[in-house]
């Protein structure tokens, strides 16, 4: 059995977009699994007396992030472009991502979404863009029903508790046993520690 480490985003996170376009090459690399996790940051946020993302509420944070993105994105050959609406509501999204299958087709379904938010500047709560996205990774367009499905939603409500009870505070996160690294610049550090930890 391959070494497992669970990643955990939220569809409106820039870093986690960094992440998801190459955690799967990355983790391969060193024998290591992938466990594709979405959850939503804002109620984690609500407890910090957060509104919003933090992002936000600090401009020069702000600033600094998107400069930042620009940069990394150019480095790594990434597309990048700057939605018009941010924090974008991620619920929809997330709830979908949990309705495709742990594995190859959800991966594939996480880098639709994000592409499509940060390569093209769409928006992720139109049903339509996520019905394409859904398409795009090899899954029915109309499976873009399955948000509104009273167990989805209860799964992705038990996902962010699970998120609370792990202290995952931020996103991308990963998770190994009860280690936790957290950013994009954790990823490699994330996947050495899990090819180290399950020999």
């Amino acid at each position: 059995m391959p070494a497992t480490l669970q990643f955990w985003f939220d569809f409106a996170s820039t870093y986690s977009y960094l992440s998801a376009m190459r955690i799967q090459q990355a983790a391969t690399m060193k024998g290591v699994a992938v466990e594709w996790q979405p959850f939503l940051l804002g109620p984690i946020f609500a407890e910090q007396g957060w509104t919003t993302s933090p992002f936000k509420i600090y401009p020069a944070k702000g600033q600094y992030m998107w400069r930042d993105m620009e940069r990394l994105c150019a480095a790594r050959n990434l597309p990048f472009q700057r939605p018009e609406s941010f924090p974008q509501n991620s619920l929809k999204a997330a709830r979908l991502a949990l309705a495709v299958e742990q594995g190859d087709r959800r991966a594939a379904f996480v880098q639709a979404v994000y592409s499509t938010q940060f390569a093209s500047g769409h928006d992720i709560s139109d049903p339509a863009v996520l019905s394409d996205c859904l398409a795009a990774s090899g899954s029915a367009p109309d499976a873009v029903q399955r948000m509104s499905d009273p167990k989805i939603k209860a799964d992705l409500f038990e996902q962010v508790a699970r998120a609370k009870a792990l202290h995952i505070f931020g996103a991308p996160s990963f998770i190994i046993g009860n280690e936790l690294f957290w950013g994009d610049d954790r990823l490699d550090d994330a996947v050495s520690y899990a090819s180290s930890y399950f020999t």
